[in-house]
């Protein structure tokens, strides 16, 4: 009866340990065999899975059942013996995955502070420099963060819909432009002319270079047709905003409808654009 009873602490090991390729006889191979065993998979398709014979899958699932993640090395191999034993390196991917604990007062780990952990919750020391090293070895990077936001508008949900509506499935015989604004663009030109490519050097060109001062760039995309209207001014505020939309609506007046997406900058909500 195919099945393993695993722990969750177990099972986050063993998944740590799985890396996403093809069987090689690596502890990350045979740790995936042992998973796919508790998942329920029957041995037969595991080793159909795999690319292993039968009583090699019997062995590695005997293996984990006596001698845990350790098991799964082999037990002879070239170099010297390995000094830190594979649930170490199993334990410390899978913190690693998590959240420290908070008695830690950390956010987020370093080696160091992982280094210290291990030496005081497992027993074991280990170097921050091999931490480190597990860790470029495994694709992690646990000091990056990401952000979001949440909008506090009760109508957001609603005002998702309807803009995605837009994009999706745009209304027939109405127009959807996308507007925007890039501003601060700056018109650069450097001190001397370039050097054209020649035989065996490529084209170079001077590290300094003049500003000629900036620019703002207005610009509306028609979703549907793909076009786009562009309007170019050295100053940022609501008229140039409104000539870039009495040039859409110039372009779309055979339109039932214009729907415009664009942002809450001051110069699309000022006064002057409302009374437009």
């Amino acid at each position: 009866m195919a099945g393993m009873e695993l722990s969750e602490e177990q099972l986050a090991e063993l998944r740590a340990a799985v890396k996403p390729d093809t069987y090689n006889r690596s502890v990350a191979a045979r740790a995936q065999i042992v998973v796919w065993y508790h998942e329920g998979h029957r041995k037969a398709d595991i080793a159909k899975r795999s690319g292993a014979s039968r009583p090699t899958i019997d062995k590695w699932i005997d293996r984990y059942a006596r001698y845990g993640l350790d098991g799964l090395s082999s037990r002879t191999s070239p170099g010297g013996p390995r000094t830190i034993p594979g649930h170490i390196r199993g334990r410390v991917l899978a913190l690693t995955r998590q959240t420290p604990p908070e008695e830690l007062g950390i956010s987020h780990w370093t080696s160091p502070a992982m280094a210290r952990y291990i030496r005081r919750t497992e027993g074991v020391s280990v170097s921050s420099r091999w931490v480190s090293q597990l860790w470029r070895d495994s694709g992690l990077q646990p000091w990056r963060q990401g952000t979001f936001k949440i909008s506090k508008d009760p109508l957001f949900e609603e005002k998702v819909r309807d803009v995605t509506g837009l994009y999706l499935s745009p209304p027939e015989g109405e127009a959807v432009v996308s507007v925007d604004v890039k501003s601060g663009i700056q018109a650069l030109d450097r001190t001397q002319p370039l050097l054209p490519v020649d035989f065996g050097k490529s084209e170079k060109r001077t590290h300094d270079y003049k500003r000629n001062g900036t620019t703002d760039m207005y610009a509306g995309l028609d979703i549907v047709a793909g076009d786009v209207d562009v309007e170019l001014s050295p100053t940022h505020n609501s008229r140039d905003f409104l000539r870039l939309m009495r040039r859409i609506v110039a372009r779309h007046k055979d339109k039932k409808k214009i729907h415009i997406v664009l942002d809450n900058a001051s110069a699309h909500t000022s006064e002057e654009t409302s009374r437009s």
